[in-house]
């Protein structure tokens, strides 16, 4: 059976989207850390990751795209899992002053939060929140989670459908040492740093157009070696085994300090 790593506890919405993403029983493992979750693959223990790399209504994951530079494992797949974030706690609405969650959790709920006067507890995990504040037990104090991490661990759902906008989706990457084949409807990922100088980044970005290539994305990071420097995170149509991307991949790295291909892999669709 496939084992899939995940960060978070039973009941995460990570743990959910590797289950949307395999159509057939898989195996998940939670750990604690995202470093934790691409090192299990790495050593073996599991065979894919799935890493949450960006929401819909709070932008980029930070920590992800991090170790995503670091990491030797192949961005081989991508699902967009719709998240649907519920009140849990013991309490009534009107008894709840205190709120625990993880921190993209709370700033996606930041409308339902102010408007209720809640005090926000930051915590590892959605999920891992919930067996927080059922050891804590007490009814002013609750947290945001899954309707799955509710039954999970048998607490009532105070609210429903709390995050600032309904249409709220968490963007999942799954990595591993395999490559994705050609589908023909593909997404690659690639990162690279450039010269701190006028018209570097420009000279990147003309070989899309040059090459008819539609770019998807584009995200900076800090390098965390030099202040204001930063990677560039680039998300593109086309795989990169296509002769066409290969010629356009090759004149981009001559062009900058550092390019790393993260994966190629069939682009995803909102369900």
């Amino acid at each position: 059976m496939i084992k899939v790593s995940f960060q978070g506890e039973r009941g995460a919405y990570s743990e959910a989207a590797a289950r949307s993403f395999f159509a057939e029983d898989i195996e998940t493992v939670p750990l604690s850390t995202f470093t934790e979750v691409l090192e299990s693959t790495i050593s073996g223990n599991t065979d894919y990751s799935v890493l949450p790399v960006e929401n819909s209504l709070e932008g980029s994951v930070g920590e992800s795209y991090d170790l995503l530079y670091s990491t030797s494992l192949n961005a081989m797949g991508e699902i967009y899992h719709r998240i649907e974030h519920c009140l849990i706690g013991n309490g009534s609405l009107e008894e709840v002053d205190t709120v625990y969650s993880h921190p993209q959790a709370l700033g996606q709920c930041r409308d339902f939060i102010q408007k209720n006067n809640m005090k926000t507890v930051p915590t590892y995990d959605t999920a891992g929140s919930v067996k927080i504040i059922k050891e804590i037990n007490k009814k002013n104090v609750s947290c945001i989670a899954s309707k799955t991490a509710s039954q999970i661990y048998k607490m009532p759902i105070v609210s429903e459908n709390i995050a600032n906008k309904l249409n709220n989706y968490t963007r999942f990457l799954v990595l591993s040492k395999k490559i994705s084949d050609e589908t023909g409807s593909d997404k690659t990922s690639i990162i690279f740093s450039i010269k701190h100088e006028p018209g570097s980044l420009f000279r990147i970005i003309e070989n899309f157009h040059s090459y008819n290539v539609n770019l998807t994305k584009i995200e900076s990071r800090p390098t965390k070696s030099k202040n204001w420097e930063y990677n560039f995170y680039v998300d593109f149509e086309g795989h990169a085994k296509n002769p066409q991307i290969l010629k356009m991949l090759e004149k981009i790295k001559n062009k900058t300090l550092f390019m790393k291909t993260l994966g190629s892999y069939p682009s995803a669709k909102l369900n």
